[in-house]
């Protein structure tokens, strides 16, 4: 008979779980695992559910700024085809005070979030390496540089990201790359997306150009979005993962015959 909790191994005499999964759950001081050096695994929870509501926070903020390029490429466009009169001057003013209210709101939404998210990517990185001292492709401090470093930050981030989910995926589970690649891929557009429209802002001059920079700035916000909201699933999938994980204790024992 197999056992009920794992599925995979044979169960004690008399029971329905295995001999491993038998054992009372320790919690995460009790760090049942051949760690790492320094590697002490602790909850993720907190901190998890802390980025994940910041990245909401910044979700809001793109939403803000999206209803600001919307008002900025249509006020544009009205200026652009020759439109003019108190009321198209006054709407004009009006996008431009969203337009700048809704880039401080991201900005200020960013900030706070990097802080958190690296702080608890740090703590999911150290957990994997408890979890699996071994499934780690780059050294613990590129968790935190491998963002800031140019050029590798287009790949080292993700490759650290499905090192710590394989790491941290519940025994007798099959680890599956395809969130973290989605969210990888949108985060890579927005970053485009977004210094293409920076630059097409900051070259415009006339009512057509400002039109066509609005209307870049619009899909940039509305990609980063998409990254944000796959962002917040990465986080509470691998934060209830490693939680799952550390809940199960040691890796079961298989029982033959």
């Amino acid at each position: 008979m197999i056992c009920a909790r794992c599925r995979q191994f044979a169960v004690v005499p008399g029971g329905t779980l295995c001999a491993q999964c038998a054992i009372p759950a320790p919690p995460f001081a009790a760090q049942p695992f051949a760690a790492a050096p320094g590697a002490v695994l602790r909850s993720p929870v907190g901190l998890g559910r802390a980025a994940a509501a910041l990245l909401g926070l910044v979700i809001a903020a793109d939403l803000f700024a999206v209803v600001a390029d919307a008002l900025e490429m249509n006020v544009a466009a009205d200026l652009a085809d020759g439109a003019t009169g108190a009321d198209v001057v006054h709407r004009a003013q009006h996008a431009d005070s969203l337009y700048s209210a809704a880039g401080a709101a991201q900005g200020i939404a960013l900030l706070a979030t990097i802080v958190v998210y690296l702080c608890w990517l740090w703590r999911v990185r150290v957990n994997a390496e408890a979890f699996n001292p071994g499934g780690h492709s780059k050294a613990r401090g590129w968790t935190i540089g491998g963002w800031f470093c140019p050029v590798v930050n287009l790949w080292f981030p993700r490759r650290i990201t499905l090192d710590i989910w394989d790491s941290s995926v519940p025994w007798a589970e099959r680890p599956g790359h395809a969130l973290v690649n989605g969210w990888w891929t949108m985060w890579i557009i927005s970053l485009f997306a977004d210094r293409a429209a920076t630059t097409e802002y900051g070259r415009a001059h006339g009512p057509a150009e400002l039109r066509d920079a609005a209307r870049q700035m619009l899909f940039s916000d509305a990609i980063d979005i998409a990254a944000a909201v796959l962002a917040v699933l990465v986080v509470l999938k691998i934060t209830r993962m490693q939680h799952r994980r550390a809940l199960a204790g040691a890796a079961p024992t298989p029982v033959f015959g």
